[in-house]
């Protein structure tokens, strides 16, 4: 039996009323588009206010989307991501991820939905090899594939890991 309710994608659900509200109102009327609307510099400004000027802002139509894009400007080709076995980008996304960015995605042993210290460190090795794919980024879903949350001190640990291994 199908679930009444799921939320393994965010394609699953309707438009919240109130978002739907927003873009029909959007809708009246004309607007040069491509991002160079009114609706585009508003957004872009309450990022930049929130996350600071030095960024950019890019719009997806879906996660995804979002999972490449923010993987590729973070990795090159001879780049890999470490994420637990589970991880959506590894289960769900029909290997666009690796396609669009061109990296290796490594999938390591979970606990309770959770990446460990230990569990990292076993793909963290070939660090220099010009043989081996370079550990660049490290995907973490808070809250994870099987609905447990981190606490803060596990993402301390996993990060000061990998920031120990940094350049070596």
């Amino acid at each position: 039996m199908k679930p009444a309710r799921s939320f393994a994608s965010d394609n699953n659900a309707g438009v919240h009323p109130e978002v739907l509200k927003a873009v029909a109102e959007a809708n009246r009327g004309h607007a040069i588009g491509y991002g160079d609307d009114p609706y585009t510099a508003s957004v872009v400004q309450k990022f930049k206010q929130r996350f600071g000027e030095d960024i950019e802002v890019f719009f997806v139509f879906n996660g995804t989307a979002a999972n490449c894009l923010s993987l590729k400007a973070l990795t090159n080709t001879y780049h890999a991501v470490i994420c637990g076995e589970a991880a959506h980008i590894y289960t769900d996304e029909c290997g666009a991820p690796e396609k669009f960015t061109g990296c290796k995605l490594i999938p390591v042993p979970v606990t309770n939905g959770k990446l460990t210290v230990e569990a990292v460190s076993h793909a963290y090795h070939g660090i220099d090899d010009p043989h081996h794919v370079q550990p660049r980024a490290i995907s973490i879903t808070q809250a994870t594939e099987v609905g447990t949350v981190y606490k803060p001190e596990e993402i301390k640990a996993v990060s000061a890991y990998v920031f120990s291994r940094a350049g070596k």
